[in-house]
This record gives structure tokens, sequence and C-alpha cells, in this order.
């Protein structure tokens, strides 16, 4: 008789690194934002800004090209510097495609 063996596709992922924990608020918080540059950023993060602005008027966003645009450099080391070197609290990513 032969014997099936079946595996579940989705693996298992050990978590070695959890995200940063979450800010208690935006009060006195500076936002940046890393754009990967596709489907629309140009419309929707500059609005998002403006958002973020009326809803916490006490917290600095910056503009969107802030930093590098694009795939490739929104992910590189110097692009972390840069944020890390602007004292930025918190990092908006988008825009998904």
């Amino acid at each position: 008789m032969a014997t099936l063996a079946f595996y579940d596709p989705s693996g298992n992922t050990e978590v070695t690194q959890s995200h940063a924990p979450r800010l208690s608020g935006l009060d006195g918080k500076r936002i940046g934002f890393l754009s990967n540059d596709q489907w629309q950023a140009y419309r929707t993060l500059p609005l998002i800004k403006t958002l973020l602005e009326e809803d916490f008027p006490n917290c600095e966003v910056l503009p969107p090209d802030t930093f590098p645009q694009g795939i490739g450099p929104m992910a590189g080391r110097k692009t972390a510097k840069m944020v890390k070197d602007r004292g930025v609290d918190a990092v908006i990513i988008g825009n998904a495609a």
C-alpha cells in the first residue's frame, strides 16, 4: 500500500526580531514617509500628510519626498541612516502597487 505525506505549504516561520513598539501617540513626534513610488503615491502620500497634520497638529510630518523614493533606494542602508539622522519617530511605508 502506498503512503502519502502531506506538508503545509505555508511553512513555519520563526520570529527572530519583532517590529518596533507602537508609539503611544503622535503628539510631538516626527513622521516620515518611505515610498516605493508606485501606484498613485504622488497623490496618496501628500493626502495622508495633510490628514495627519489636520488630526494631529502637534506632530511634524515630513514631506513625502524627504527621503529617496523607489523600491531599491527605500530599502537601502543609506536611506535607513538618513531616516535615523533626521530623528524620525515613525515611518509610513507605501505605496503598494
